[in-house]
């Protein structure tokens, strides 16, 4: 079936090639960028694919992002979200950084609340909405000395079960994506796992895809992947 899919995060990275491959399989797209002309002209400037101004640390993007494509297509059964920022916010936090740990809070939790919020009324009609959650395996356990940036994945996967509990009996399905290092530039920037070594965004995309075409009866709550050992 052809869905009718809100995405965060398309200008790059997992996002983009989840849009990409969405789009190839025949799903339409509402694709929600702080800049919303940075795909002008590119493979995601199509027919099937809206852009929208969105910022996740602004409630009132949201609202308006889903009432636009509710207006254009007037529904919506799918909600995916991909956007987020990572920064390397120590337990023992210099005088400063506070702004670094609201801001992750503002993006990796409350953005995607707000959003599911939003979105939550025309899932529910549609009688089989699906969401699925960019999380990391950050949201799983923490690694190193990083706090700020796994605290606010760990509270974001508390937010998909929240959303599991409240959806299922209107058919709801969701489903929390953990990796560990994919390819992208904010992985790159903060490893030294060789890029090939990685999981690529393309098998994220394939993964999504899949995910979609499950009946409700076998979508995963969580799926959680490592491209390295860990024990």
């Amino acid at each position: 079936m052809q869905r009718k899919v809100l995405l965060t995060g398309a200008s790059r990275g997992i996002g983009r090639s989840i849009a990409k491959r969405l789009l190839d399989d025949g799903h339409r797209l509402s694709l929600g960028l702080r800049e919303p002309e940075a795909l002008r002209g590119t493979e995601l400037d199509v027919d099937g694919v809206t852009h929208h101004a969105y910022d996740a640390m602004d409630p009132a993007t949201a609202a308006a992002w889903v009432d636009d494509t509710v207006r254009q297509w007037g529904e919506i059964d799918t909600l995916i979200h991909c956007a987020g920022i990572l920064h390397r916010t120590p337990l023992l936090f210099e005088d400063g950084e506070e702004h670094d740990l609201d801001e992750l809070w503002a993006i990796n939790v409350k953005g995607p609340w707000w959003l599911t919020r939003a979105a939550w009324p025309f899932l529910v009609a549609s009688g089989q909405g699906r969401i699925q959650v960019l999380v990391s395996m950050s949201g799983k356990r923490v690694k190193g000395r990083m706090a700020g940036y796994p605290v606010s994945k760990f509270a974001l996967m508390g937010l998909c079960q929240s959303m599991r509990n409240e959806g299922w009996g209107h058919g709801i399905r969701v489903t929390a994506i953990c990796p560990s290092w994919v390819n992208t530039a904010m992985a790159r920037s903060v490893t030294d796992v060789e890029p090939a070594a990685m999981t690529q965004p393309d098998d994220l995309a394939s993964l999504a895809s899949t995910l979609l075409s499950l009946p409700e009866a076998s979508v995963p709550f969580e799926v959680a992947m490592n491209c390295a050992l860990e024990t």
